[in-house]
C-alpha cells in the first residue's frame, strides 16, 4: 500500500510543488541524487572512480512536452558525454525515451537517441536506455533493436516483474543487445506484472541465469550484461552462477543505485567484481526520489519527517 502511495506521488505535480518548498527536501533527496548540476554529478563520479567503481550518469527528466525540450535534453546528454571523454571518466549515460520526445514524436525521439548513440560509439562509450512503464515497453525495445543493427553502443533495460520479460530477454539476446536486468519500479497491474515479491525474485534469478549462460533449448548469449540489484540473495546467486559457468569477473557487472547499500558496493569491489553506480542528477529529481522511496518503504517515514521539519 505504501509503495503505491509513493508511486502516485511520483506522478503528482501538485505534491511535487508542495514538497519542493519544504526546506529539508533537497537535503534528504541527496541521499539518492548526486545534485542538480553536472559539476556535482562529475564530482561524485570522480569519488566513485577513486573507490574502484564505474558509473552511469542519468540527467533526470521524463515525459517532456515539446520537441524543443527533447532536443535540449539530447544536447545536455551530449555535454555529459563530452565531459566524460574530456576527464576520461569510467562512466556511461542512462536516459529515458520520454525525455527525448517519445510522447511527442517517435521519429524525433529516434533521431535524438541515434545522435547520442553514434557519438557514444565514436568515443568508445555506451548508452543505457532505461525502461519506463509498460505502456512504453514495445516501442522502447523496437527503437533499441533498430539502432543495434548499426551501432554496438546501445543497451536495453529489462524489468523482472513483467510477465513478458523472459521472451523479451530472449529476443534481445537474439538481436545481440546488451541488457541491464532490474526488478522494476513502476506501478503495474497484476495482469501485466507479478504482484508478489517472491515471484519477482524468482523471475529475476531465472532471467539472470538466462543472460549469463545458455542451457539446452535456450538462446546462446555471449554479451556483456549488467545485473542491477541490492538484494543480498540476488547478488549471491549471481556470483554463484557466474562461478559455476567459469565467467571472469570482467565479463559482467553489478549495478547499484547511488546512495543505496554502500557496504555491498564496497564489498563487491574488494572481491574483484565490476560495480557500476547509477548516478542521477538534475533539477527534475522529484519523480525519481519518490520511486526510490517506493522501493524502500522502511526509509519513507524518516525521509518525510526530515523534509517537513
Amino acid at each position: 500500500m505504501l509503495r503505491q502511495f509513493f508511486l502516485y506521488l511520483s506522478r503528482s505535480k501538485k505534491t511535487q510543488r508542495w514538497l519542493l518548498k519544504a526546506p529539508g527536501a533537497q537535503r534528504v533527496a541527496r541521499q539518492f541524487v548526486a545534485g542538480e548540476t553536472l559539476a556535482q554529478a562529475l564530482g561524485v563520479v570522480r569519488k566513485l572512480q577513486q573507490q574502484g567503481m564505474l558509473a552511469t550518469l542519468d540527467h533526470l527528466g521524463e515525459n517532456v512536452r515539446t520537441v524543443e525540450e527533447a532536443r535540449r535534453a539530447r544536447d545536455a546528454y551530449l555535454e555529459i558525454l563530452k565531459a566524460i571523454l574530456s576527464e576520461r571518466l569510467p562512466s556511461t549515460i542512462s536516459l529515458k525515451l520520454t525525455q527525448l520526445g517519445m510522447d511527442i514524436s517517435e521519429s524525433d525521439c529516434r533521431e535524438n537517441l541515434r545522435v547520442l548513440v553514434e557519438f557514444a560509439e565514436q568515443m568508445g562509450d555506451f548508452v543505457e536506455v532505461d525502461m519506463e512503464g509498460s505502456a512504453y515497453t514495445d516501442r522502447t525495445l523496437e527503437i533499441i533493436a533498430d539502432l543495434r543493427k548499426r551501432y554496438r553502443a546501445v543497451g536495453a533495460v529489462i524489468q523482472a516483474y513483467l510477465y513478458r520479460s523472459e521472451e523479451d530477454v530472449k529476443e534481445l539476446m537474439r538481436r545481440k543487445v546488451s541488457v541491464r536486468l532490474c526488478k522494476g519500479a513502476y506501478n503495474e497491474p497484476s495482469t501485466l506484472a507479478f504482484p508478489n515479491k517472491a515471484d519477482v525474485d524468482e523471475n529475476f534469478l531465472r532471467l539472470m541465469r538466462l543472460l549469463l549462460h545458455s542451457t539446452p533449448g535456450q538462446v546462446e548469449s555471449r554479451l556483456y550484461h549488467r545485473i542491477a540489484t541490492h538484494d543480498p540473495r540476488m547478488i549471491e546467486e549471481t556470483r554463484r552462477a557466474a562461478t559455476q559457468l567459469g565467467l571472469l569477473k570482467n565479463q559482467f557487472e553489478f549495478q547499484m543505485l547511488y546512495g543505496v547499500n554502500r557496504e555491498w558496493q564496497k564489498r563487491l569491489v574488494e572481491q574483484g567484481h565490476r560495480v557500476r553506480i547509477y548516478v542521477p542528477f538534475g533539477k527534475e529529481w522529484f519523480p525519481y526520489f519518490m520511486r526510490r522511496l517506493a522501493e524502500r518503504p522502511a526509509n519513507a517515514w524518516f525521509a518525510l519527517k526530515s523534509m517537513l521539519r
